[in-house]
């Protein structure tokens, strides 16, 4: 950045392209198979978040140990122990560092010791069974990185509608920002906390299900269905792309 800085002060490179030379700079590679892209962050809003599926160990420890150098901290989603014992290891090189593995999530957060994450607001995070919360969990842990706090309700679906009333009315009274809604089965959960709360509700289906259907498909399906106006929809287990959203609602919010 200070060579591109020191060519535009002496006349010998145009702001055009010195804007192009340092978004090109922004995106570090890494020996061979990654690129990693140091100021998504600030691009953004959310940080680059290293999938560990399809990865070896060896893989994932050195691209999170590049961000961590570089940002104080890593995120991975769809962690395995392995994953986990190998970035243990590289912490007699990395001694500031520390490895929280999160089995029911399937993350790993790399911190340096004494790193906390700026909170920007608040959020909600509804799972309709127990079935559902390592989807619940994984959507939790993104938006605690991206600087959320998070009120969560677990085991709370239409099967039993009468343990929802209490923990959405301590939602509604937090004044959380988006409520992120986790269900599997046929889904129904988030259309119906839609119809109650005057936030974004973001619906997570979830492969949990019997038969015809099944794997999330229905799920999905009928949360894409909805007639309950403010409900966005993500993928099947996208807990990640949860996370995320509702950490951009909390952004957008702060700015007003």
């Amino acid at each position: 950045m200070e060579e591109i800085l020191k060519k535009v002060a002496h006349g010998e490179l145009g702001i055009e392209e010195a804007c192009k030379e340092l978004k090109s700079a922004r995106i570090r590679e890494l020996k061979d198979f990654a690129r990693i892209d140091i100021s998504r962050v600030q691009r953004t809003g959310i940080p680059e978040i290293i999938f560990a599926a399809g990865k070896s160990s060896d893989e994932v420890a050195d691209i999170a140990m590049a961000y961590a150098t570089a940002k104080d901290f890593a995120l991975i989603s769809r962690a395995r122990e392995e994953d986990a014992e190998e970035l243990k290891k590289r912490l007699d090189e990395y001694k500031d560092f520390e490895v929280d593995y999160n089995q029911v999530a399937r993350t790993i957060l790399v911190k340096r010791r004494g790193y906390t994450f700026e909170q920007r607001g608040k959020i909600g995070i509804i799972a309709a069974g127990t079935a559902d919360i390592p989807v619940a969990e994984e959507a939790r842990v993104v938006a605690e990185v991206c600087g959320c706090e998070v009120l969560k309700a677990y085991d709370v679906g239409i099967a039993g509608i009468h343990r929802l009333a209490a923990p959405l009315e301590e939602l509604v009274n937090e004044d959380v920002t988006a409520i992120i809604v986790v269900a599997g089965m046929e889904g129904a959960l988030p259309s119906v906390v839609a119809g109650l709360v005057d936030v974004p509700v973001i619906g997570v289906p979830t492969s949990v299900g019997y038969g015809l259907g099944g794997k999330g498909i229905a799920a999905l399906l009928s949360m894409l269905q909805s007639c309950s106006p403010g409900l966005a929809v993500v993928n099947i287990d996208n807990g990640v792309g949860a996370g995320t959203f509702a950490a951009k609602c909390v952004v957008q919010h702060r700015k007003k």
